[in-house]
């Protein structure tokens, strides 16, 4: 929810941006470029806290339980390692969404064209 929310909220808003500061038609597969890349990198500000907590709870061992649930977890990580801790793994995040934010939104865009629907 938050992943899709963020992708096609900041997709929408980055491409206002990019055809207001480059000039460039919002129909442009260079427009839909920079603006899906755009929409990458906020996907990963928003979803890496909740990958962090996500894989601490999925490791933590089954019979000595380290968090009782996300938000205890989210609270002990802030707690104990500080809030930063919440974006650690970024760079590997990023680039794992990024190549795949942009070939979803850029294909998105060609099918709309395609069956004849206007450019988000």
């Amino acid at each position: 929810m938050v992943l899709n929310g963020t992708k096609m909220g900041v997709y929408d808003q980055a491409k206002g941006v990019v055809v207001g500061l480059t000039g460039l038609e919002r129909t442009s597969i260079v427009t839909s470029f920079l603006s899906a890349a755009t929409a990458g990198f906020f996907m990963t500000c928003t979803v890496s806290p909740f990958d962090m907590i996500r894989t601490r709870l999925m490791n933590q061992p089954a019979d000595a339980k380290i968090y009782n649930n996300a938000a205890d977890c989210f609270v002990k990580i802030c707690r104990n390692e500080g809030p930063l801790t919440l974006w650690r793994g970024f760079i590997p995040i990023w680039s794992r969404f990024a190549p795949t934010t942009t070939l979803q939104l850029i294909i998105f865009e060609q099918l709309r064209s395609a069956m004849g629907m206007k450019a988000l």
